[in-house]
């Protein structure tokens, strides 16, 4: 199946070699047309916190042994913790831009070897002696390391989603798509927005998961500006983001959708924005 419909695919290579030739412009964070910051979760998670707070709201049935999908993935630090804490069967994460996927590559890398030397894992063992029900946590952590090692878990694909032919045999069970859908949005109007949500729903298992979190439409008018092509986008968009649960409930077709975001704590400042989990 062809994504995007009536975009070319020649538009991409355009805009995406405008971006390389672009200046750097006062002192602002990295030139990321598509919301690929280098160090994007570094001013997201506090230091205080231990891992992301959106994990926290996370259900365990909707990863443990399932295969995953990361839409939007970044530096692939979301995806590695998800794969660890919820013992995926597989995860990949794609990203558009593929400096942030030799980034994903890197600090998997760097985790596996953390891993292998058995610093992480000990100290999970070590916590796990306390309680009989931290306990079996424990051993579920170990038996992802005895099983396999993150390699054979975790992967990662240059891809934009959007215009990316998709492939037949491709199936997910559960589907993230953190604070992508206004870069999405942005950069290919509301075409490519319903685009993404149909894609989602067709790689969808029956029963599966798709966990959005969409940017409000403030966050949109700070960031329209950082292309001629966000910029027109911007002034044509028909579908703000408190659109998006009914056009995936009444137009994609999803069947119920639950709200997350209560249960969030620790984000920071800018970054509270709402987790909504839709079930095909």
């Amino acid at each position: 199946m062809e994504g995007g419909g009536g975009i070319a695919a020649e538009e991409e290579e355009r805009r995406e070699q405008a971006a390389k030739k672009r200046p750097r412009r006062r002192n602002r964070k990295d030139f990321a047309p598509f919301g690929n910051y280098r160090h994007y979760y570094g001013y997201r998670v506090s230091e205080k916190l231990d891992e992301d707070p959106r994990l926290k709201v996370l259900k365990e049935e909707w990863f443990e042994g399932k295969d995953c999908l990361d839409i939007g993935c970044n530096n692939g630090l979301v995806t590695i913790h998800v794969a660890k804490k919820f013992c995926c069967r597989s995860i990949l994460g794609i990203d558009i831009d593929s400096n942030r996927i030799e980034d994903a590559n890197w600090i998997l890398r760097k985790t596996v070897r953390m891993q292998s030397a058995g610093k992480s894992h000990s100290k999970t063992l070590q916590s796990g002696m306390s309680k009989d029900g931290e306990t079996r946590k424990s051993t579920k952590n170990q038996s992802l390391s005895e099983k396999s090692d993150l390699f054979e878990i975790v992967s990662f694909r240059r891809e934009n989603f959007v215009l990316a032919r998709a492939d037949a045999h491709e199936s997910y069970d559960t589907i993230l798509c953190l604070s992508v859908t206004k870069w999405i949005h942005l950069n290919w109007g509301d075409e490519g927005l319903i685009t993404l949500f149909s894609k989602v729903w067709q790689l969808l298992r029956q029963g599966g998961i798709f966990i959005l979190e969409p940017q409000p439409w403030r966050s949109y008018e700070k960031n329209r500006l950082v292309s001629e092509t966000t910029a027109a986008n911007y002034d044509e968009i028909m579908y703000p983001p408190e659109d998006f649960q009914d056009i995936l409930l009444d137009k994609i077709g999803f069947r119920t959708v639950e709200d997350l975001t209560s249960g969030l704590s620790g984000t920071n400042a800018g970054f509270n924005r709402p987790v909504l989990a839709f079930r095909k």
